[in-house]
């Protein structure tokens, strides 16, 4: 069973090292890996779990480990599998906030993080319009104005937790607007 989870965690780390750009560059990797090299599932299983988390919410590649880990070893199949996917972009950024870590006065480093922040702020608040947007679409003004409004109080005022604020907006949606 060692040797099986061994393998699981190989087959999703190494295209997960090796791949650049997301879940689609990393799939055809997966891929070879997972039908290839191990055959563990045929082409025609394959494109189903494919298309069964293309269908989800969430990465690709976390999903597909995920599932497959589960269906060749269980649960810590699977959780090798998500563990070996995110792994190489968990080492990574632990290197390079260690390096961030290590030179912050710098100023260099302060430059940097000077000129990054505006940057988050922007994108952030594009991000916010388009929700804003979408939500204004789908569920009306009311409802729209109603949620920010409530999260809002709840996250300044009250100062809840941000997942008990998600989580309430989530039940609010699925009664209300569901």
């Amino acid at each position: 069973m060692l040797i099986l989870h061994w393998h699981i965690f190989l087959a999703f780390f190494i295209p997960n090292i090796i791949g650049y750009g997301g879940g689609p560059a990393i799939v055809p990797l997966i891929e070879e890996e997972v039908v290839g090299r191990y055959q563990w599932l045929t082409v025609q299983e394959f494109s189903e779990v494919l298309a069964l988390g293309n269908s989800l919410p969430s990465p690709i590649a976390t999903k597909m480990a995920g599932y497959i880990g589960f269906e060749l070893a269980g649960v810590t199949g699977a959780s090798v599998a998500v563990f070996a996917t995110i792994a190489p972009s968990l080492l990574l950024m632990i290197f390079l906030l260690s390096i961030l870590y290590r030179y912050r006065e710098s100023i260099k480093v302060k430059y940097m993080s000077a000129f990054v922040r505006p940057v988050i702020a922007v994108l952030m608040a594009v991000l916010t319009w388009k929700f804003l947007s979408t939500s204004y679409g789908q569920s009306g003004a009311m409802h729209t104005v109603l949620l920010a409004v409530v999260s809002y109080l709840c996250l300044e005022r009250i100062k809840l937790h941000p997942a008990m604020v998600i989580s309430a907006a989530m039940l609010y949606g699925a009664l209300l607007l569901g």
